[in-house]
């Protein structure tokens, strides 16, 4: 075993946690929709929130392993090098910025409601379709960042394959987020209904 292999270890390790966290935090935010209580909410919320330590350690675990064979073994210059870093350096900042406030949110609508069904407003909430676009996208992103890694192809196929999975992702979202909206639309007058009965 080398410095370089122990360090590809680490990437990998980043990597891996990464979307560990990641597949928590879709499994965390499916369950919230199907939250029908606040006390389920206060609780889900809170779990889902403290996934943030595992993605920022995962991150910097990742950047830190993959820059320093970066500049010993690769180079910046280096096509799908280069596209992998600015496709994480974009993503990860876009996730947090759109998925850490509703978050936030959620957290602070629940601790402040009474024991008991959903309020309107904390189900509208919950159900933002922006939860689930921004964690599908950025999954389908994160693989196709994987794939640049495994494959290391040139410039032009490293974008192609970033703009397909970027298509990819958003696409899984609408496709997921349609039938989701109907069943939800049905949902939210049976969640107003429970509020006013338990009020």
């Amino acid at each position: 075993m080398n410095g370089y292999t122990l360090v590809k270890f680490l990437h990998v390790s980043g990597a891996i946690g990464y979307f560990a966290a990641m597949c928590a935090l879709l499994f965390g935010l499916a369950a919230l929709r199907r939250a029908r209580r606040v006390e389920h909410v206060q609780v889900l919320a809170d779990l889902v929130r403290r996934l943030t330590p595992l993605f920022v350690s995962s991150i910097l675990l990742l950047l830190a392993a993959g820059l320093s064979m970066t500049f010993t073994t690769w180079s910046l210059q280096t096509g799908w090098i280069a596209v992998a870093l600015v496709s994480l350096l974009l993503i990860v900042p876009f996730a947090i910025a759109t998925v850490q406030p509703r978050l936030r949110v959620i957290a602070q609508l629940a601790r402040e409601a009474p024991d008991g069904p959903l309020p309107a407003a904390l189900f509208a909430r919950t159900h933002d379709p922006v939860l689930v676009a921004t964690p599908l996208t950025s999954s389908a992103l994160l693989l196709g960042i994987v794939f640049l890694m495994t494959n290391k192809p040139a410039l032009p196929e490293a974008l192609l394959v970033m703009a397909i999975a970027l298509v990819l992702g958003l696409a899984s979202s609408v496709l997921i987020a349609r039938p989701l909206r109907a069943i939800e639309q049905g949902n939210a007058t049976d969640a107003a209904h429970m509020s006013e009965a338990g009020a």
